[in-house]
């Protein structure tokens, strides 16, 4: 065993020396250690990685599409599973949340949810556009939406109804434009499980060129004026949780396929 010890501490000893004199080679002939010039595994996935970090602390703004090169991650994220687990993620700090709130019997109590890839997911859509490396087809939207085939984010679905259940009066609050998609939406919602809402509200005529924030803004004023207490508000883009009042909480799901000014 003593023999083994003094074996193991000569090893050790060795492959010491070996690190500090490639240290100092390196750095006598102006070169970097080797360990350093190795790159990571994968380098172009670290990358977008970082991307889709900095888009969802809203620290890229304004972007219109995805890099292309981030093509095969962002599709990897948005269905190998990760994706799924961070809206999971989310939806269980809304719902601690809401254990510490108390409904009054008033029934003024309200919650907004966008719709868009927070209610209903466009992931069907988005990947034939490259998941977002493609341009915003607007009318290519309009006409995937006429179809009324968007599915439920089971996670947002499952919080929908804790939160009706719970007797909070729950807003959906969507840019779709109300002349053109209202009904398509509607039967869409109420086909994945959404139902006994208080109110869906879409973008009408008065709201048409102008931005969301400015747009949303103005509903969640309205609502306010009308006496209702908004607790929370849950939205996948930025612009669903800026401007005027915007209610005790706001939450942010993960988007990184789109940016909606």
């Amino acid at each position: 065993m003593e023999q083994h010890m003094i074996s193991a501490m000569v090893k050790r000893v060795r492959e010491m020396f070996i690190f500090f004199f490639l240290a100092i080679f390196s750095k006598a002939i102006g070169t970097k250690p080797y360990w350093k010039t190795i790159a990571p595994a994968d380098s172009g996935s670290n990358q977008c990685l970082s991307w889709r970090l900095a888009v969802e602390a809203n620290n890229v703004r304004g972007w219109r599409t995805v890099p292309i090169h981030c093509l095969g991650y962002i599709e990897n994220y948005m269905l190998g599973g990760q994706y799924e687990q961070d809206v999971n993620y989310i939806v269980e700090q809304i719902q601690s949340y809401i254990t510490d709130l108390v409904v009054a019997d008033d029934g003024m109590d309200a919650w907004i949810l966008d719709v868009d890839d927070t209610c209903l997911s466009n992931i069907f859509y988005y990947k034939g556009k490259k998941y977002g490396c493609d341009p915003y087809d607007p009318s290519g939207f309009k006409a995937w939406a006429m179809k009324g085939g968007c599915p439920a984010i089971p996670a947002v679905l499952g919080l929908f109804t804790k939160l009706v259940e719970g007797g909070f009066k729950v807003f959906l609050v969507t840019g779709r434009d109300e002349e053109t998609l209202a009904p398509a939406t509607i039967a869409n919602l109420h086909n994945q499980g959404f139902i006994d809402y208080e109110r869906l509200i879409f973008r009408t005529q008065p709201f048409k060129g102008k931005s969301a924030v400015v747009f949303k803004s103005e509903i969640r004023k309205q609502l306010m004026e009308e006496g209702y207490r908004i607790w929370g508000n849950v939205g996948d883009q930025w612009t669903d949780l800026q401007g005027e009042c915007l209610g005790n909480r706001t939450f942010k799901l993960p988007n990184p396929m789109y940016c909606v000014p």
